[in-house]
């Protein structure tokens, strides 16, 4: 009897020191959690405790703090991206709003049918580029919103690629380029979202309006790879990097909302493509693929 006692009495006390240990423990964490809270550090939750459960409820703790921390910089960065664009295209609307408010006061006090065209003129331009900054965002807001899988139909990559360059072909060469093409013979389908494929097409050769320094060479592979490349040498590394980045600019790109690489970006991997740029000799390279 007094055996069993005496083990009761040692098992007690281990279970009594087992709990202030454990007290002691959730101390710790408590302690750690509040001040990791409050100061935003790196810093991840120690304990002094050997006790398994314990080592295990502070590695979880730890793995969330990991995802929250995470979360957060990515709520800081979309928080900065936010505020910049809405400077962005509060003065890229408000540039061409300006002239036109100031054309309409012009055209109160003017009698000349010469100078009265010349305004609506300049008028109309400034509305469409502020049609054109609108829609742009509209269409970025439309493919966030839309949670659904692209409908997707056999095309012809070869004769996307043409008809979207015949589109384009009037306003680069108002920019004074002249686009040299290279398509392979092959004919290349595949399953995609036709719209999307134009899209992104499209954003590409406005990128190329955008930041060439007079040249692009189009390229489609017999492996139905798309490289757009032209001279750009006002772009850095670092700009190239950031360029399929929500809401980003490059000074040199005017009346722009940011959001046309990073639309194309967005409906290629809807499409299960990658999209990727390269920056070497002063030459911009952006090539497109899919998996056919």
């Amino acid at each position: 009897m007094l055996y069993l006692c005496m083990i009761l009495f040692v098992v007690i006390i281990i279970l009594i020191v087992k709990i202030v240990m454990m007290k002691k423990t959730a101390k710790e964490i408590y302690i750690q959690f509040e001040q990791i809270l409050k100061t935003d550090t790196n810093r991840l939750i120690t304990i002094s405790s050997n006790d398994r459960e314990m080592k295990k409820l502070a590695d979880n703790i730890n793995k969330q703090l990991k995802i929250l921390r995470k979360e957060y910089l990515r709520y800081k960065q979309g928080d900065f991206e936010l505020k910049t664009a809405i400077t962005n295209i509060s003065h890229d609307i408000r540039t061409p709003l300006t002239a036109i408010c100031g054309y309409l006061d012009l055209l109160q006090d003017n009698a000349d049918i010469a100078k009265t065209e010349e305004y609506i003129s300049i008028m109309k331009e400034r509305a469409e580029l502020m049609k054109q900054l609108t829609e742009e965002l509209f269409r970025y807001s439309v493919i966030l919103s839309d949670n659904k899988e692209p409908k997707t139909e056999e095309i012809l990559i070869n004769q996307i690629l043409e008809d979207s360059i015949m589109d384009y072909y009037s306003i680069l060469t108002r920019r004074g380029i002249s686009p040299e093409i290279h398509m392979t013979e092959k004919q290349i389908t595949a399953k995609l979202n036709k719209e999307y494929l134009a899209r992104i097409i499209s954003n590409l050769l406005n990128n190329a309006v955008k930041y060439s320094d007079g040249d692009l060479q189009i390229t489609l592979t017999d492996s139905g790879e798309m490289i757009f490349a032209n001279t750009a040498k006002e772009l850095s590394s670092v700009q190239v990097e950031r360029l399929f980045d929500r809401f980003y600019t490059v000074k040199t790109a005017r009346n722009s909302t940011g959001l046309g690489l990073s639309i194309a970006r967005t409906l290629a991997e809807e499409m299960g493509g990658t999209i990727s740029a390269e920056y070497k000799d002063y030459v911009l390279e952006i090539r497109l693929t899919f998996n056919l």
